[in-house]
C-alpha cells in the first residue's frame, strides 16, 4: 500500500482526479503574476471544513497562492473545455477563459471538492479577454454564495477573495482586480458535454460520463443503463436546485448551459439578484434583453438545458437512436412534475402548512397572484404569514398596496390551517423556520460593493453577518429586512467581465 500523503503547511493534500483520469478534456495552466495580493476576506470556515490550515493561508505567501499566483503541492492548474448555449445560441467552444482549476481535496467529511479560483489570468480558452476579475463581481459572488448556503440552497462557496493590487480596465473605468478562490463539489456542467458531443468524440464523451457517474452517483457504477439512470438523477437534483432557489426569490440572471452544474449546486453568481417586489417577468440582467431567464422562466429553461444534456447522452441510452430519443424525451419531460412535487413541498412549508391537500397548489398560485402587480415584497409578504398565525391578522395586508385583495385568498388559508391541527406557536415558529427575514437586498448589495472599492469592508462584513443568519430576526438590523427605497430605481447587475 503507498503511503498517504501528508498535508503542506497550508493543510493542502490534493487528490487531482480530473487532471488524472480526464486528459485531453483541460489545458494545464497556470494563474498570471500578481502585483501585491492581499487577501481580502478568508472564509475561515470552510477552510476548516476543507481540512485548511486559516492562520497559515492568512498570510502573504497563502495569498500568492490563493490570487493563482503560486502554486501549492500537489496541485495541478488547468483550464477546463467546455461549450454551452448562451442565450439559445450555441458556441462550440467556451472553457475557462478567466480561471483555473488548482485542485481537488477530500475535506472533513469525505467528500471531494474542486478548489478553483476565478479571475486568476488568461488561459487558453479566453477568447481575447483579459482573464481577469474585479472587486465588485467578485465580493457579489462571495455574499451571494454565503447567503444561499444559509438559506438551505446547493451551491458553489467562496473559499477566499483575493486582490491583486493592479487596476482593471472595464469599460472606460479602471478598477481593483481581485481573484475569487471557490469551492464545489465539482465544475462539470452540461456544456462540458457538449464539447466532446459536438465533436462527435464518443468514446470521450463516455469516459466522461463514466467520471460524472463516479463523481456524483457512484451507485450507478456498473449498471447497464447507467447513462439514463444519471440522467434522471441530474434532473432530480436540477429540480430540486430550481424549487429552492425560487423559493427565496433567487433570479440566476445567466442560465446558460454552461452555468449549469452536474453536481445540482448554483455556480456563477454573475448578473444574479433577489427580486424584491414579487413579479414572475421580473429580469435584473442587463444582457437579458429578452427576459430568457426572468424569474418565472427558469423552470423551463433548466428543463430546456436538461434536454441539451440528453441529447449528449443518446448512444448510451439505447443503440437504437428513435429509442434513445424517447426514452431520453420522456426523462426530460418528467421535470414538470418532480419540480412542482419540490415546489410544492417547500410552497407547504412557507404557508405553514404540515399536510398535503388537493387544494394546496392553487392556493400557492392564488397567493402568488395576490401579490403580483400589488407592490408586494416577495420575502416580507411570506414572513408576514407567521404574525398573522401569531394573531396579527394585519400584518400581510400591510404588505400590499389594496389590501382588500387579499382578504378572499386569507380566509381560505386561515380555514386551509384550521385542517391541519397544529398550535399556532409551533406552526408559527416552523415557518419562521422556511421564511427568511434577510437576503442579499439590491440596494444593500451595491452600497456594500461601492463602500468596499473605496476601501471599507465594513458595511460588506456587516451585510455578510447579517445573511449568514437569515431566519432569526434580530431589532438591530430591522433595515436589512426593508425594500429598497424608490429612490434606488430600477435595478440592473452585470456579469463582471
Amino acid at each position: 500500500m503507498s503511503p498517504q500523503p501528508t498535508a503542506d503547511a497550508f493543510g493542502f493534500v490534493f487528490d487531482n482526479s480530473y487532471a488524472r483520469d480526464l486528459e485531453g478534456f483541460y489545458v494545464t495552466c497556470h494563474g498570471a503574476p500578481v502585483v501585491a495580493p492581499e487577501i481580502l476576506r478568508l472564509n475561515t470556515a470552510l477552510a476548516v471544513e476543507l481540512g485548511l490550515n486559516p492562520a497559515a493561508l492568512n498570510t502573504p505567501e497563502g495569498a500568492r497562492i490563493l490570487a493563482g499566483a503560486s502554486v501549492p503541492t500537489g496541485a495541478a492548474p488547468l483550464a477546463m473545455a467546455y461549450a454551452g448555449h448562451q442565450f439559445g445560441g450555441f458556441s462550440a467552444q467556451l472553457g475557462d477563459g478567466r480561471a483555473v482549476l488548482i485542485g481537488e481535496v477530500i475535506d472533513q467529511n469525505g467528500l471531494r471538492r474542486d478548489i478553483h479560483l476565478k479571475g486568476s489570468g488568461r488561459t487558453p480558452f479566453s477568447r481575447g479577454g483579459d482573464g481577469k476579475a474585479v472587486l465588485g463581481p467578485v465580493l457579489r459572488e462571495y455574499l451571494m454564495g454565503e447567503a444561499m448556503h444559509a438559506l438551505g440552497i446547493p451551491t458553489t462557496r467562496a473559499l477566499a477573495a483575493t486582490a491583486t493590487g493592479e487596476l482593471v480596465r472595464r469599460d472606460a473605468d479602471l478598477q481593483p482586480g481581485a481573484v475569487l478562490a471557490r469551492v464545489a463539489a465539482s465544475h462539470l456542467r452540461v456544456g462540458t458535454f457538449q464539447f466532446f458531443a459536438a465533436r462527435g468524440e464518443t468514446d470521450r464523451l463516455r469516459q466522461l460520463t463514466d467520471y460524472a457517474i463516479a463523481r456524483h452517483d457512484p451507485d450507478l457504477i456498473g449498471q447497464p443503463d447507467n447513462a439514463l439512470l444519471f440522467l434522471r438523477n441530474t434532473i432530480k437534483r436540477q429540480a430540486k436546485l430550481l424549487a429552492g432557489w425560487m423559493s427565496v426569490g433567487f433570479i440566476h440572471g445567466v442560465m446558460n448551459t454552461d452555468n449549469m452544474t452536474i453536481s445540482g449546486e448554483t455556480i456563477d453568481y454573475g448578473p444574479c439578484a433577489f427580486m424584491d417586489q414579487y413579479d414572475p417577468a421580473t429580469v435584473f440582467s442587463s444582457i437579458d434583453r429578452q427576459g430568457r431567464y426572468a424569474y418565472g422562466n427558469q423552470p423551463a429553461i433548466a428543463q430546456w438545458n436538461l434536454a441539451r444534456l440528453a441529447e449528449t447522452l443518446l448512444d448510451f441510452i439505447a443503440t437504437d437512436t428513435e429509442a434513445a430519443i424517447r426514452i431520453a424525451t420522456a426523462e426530460v419531460g418528467a421535470f414538470d412534475e418532480i419540480f412542482e412535487a419540490e415546489w410544492l413541498g417547500l410552497m407547504r412549508a412557507k404557508l405553514g402548512l404540515t399536510t398535503a391537500a388537493p387544494e394546496d397548489d392553487a392556493l400557492v398560485q392564488g397567493f402568488l397572484k395576490a401579490l403580483d402587480g400589488q407592490g408586494a415584497d416577495f420575502t416580507n409578504s411570506f414572513r408576514a404569514l407567521a404574525d398573522v398565525v401569531r394573531g396579527q391578522t394585519g400584518a400581510l395586508r400591510a404588505q400590499v398596496t389594496d389590501p382588500d385583495s387579499l382578504s378572499d385568498w386569507q380566509e381560505g388559508w386561515q380555514a386551509r390551517l384550521a385542517c391541519d391541527g397544529v398550535a399556532p406557536d409551533i406552526r408559527a415558529e416552523a415557518m419562521d423556520a422556511r421564511n427568511p427575514v434577510y437576503i442579499p437586498r439590491n440596494h444593500l448589495v451595491e452600497a456594500a460593493l461601492a463602500a468596499a472599492a473605496s476601501g471599507d469592508m465594513a458595511p460588506f462584513d456587516q451585510l455578510l453577518a447579517v445573511v449568514a443568519q437569515p431566519f432569526a430576526a434580530r431589532a438591530a438590523f430591522r433595515h436589512y429586512a426593508e425594500p429598497a427605497p424608490d429612490s434606488f430605481g430600477q435595478y440592473r447587475t452585470f456579469c463582471g467581465t
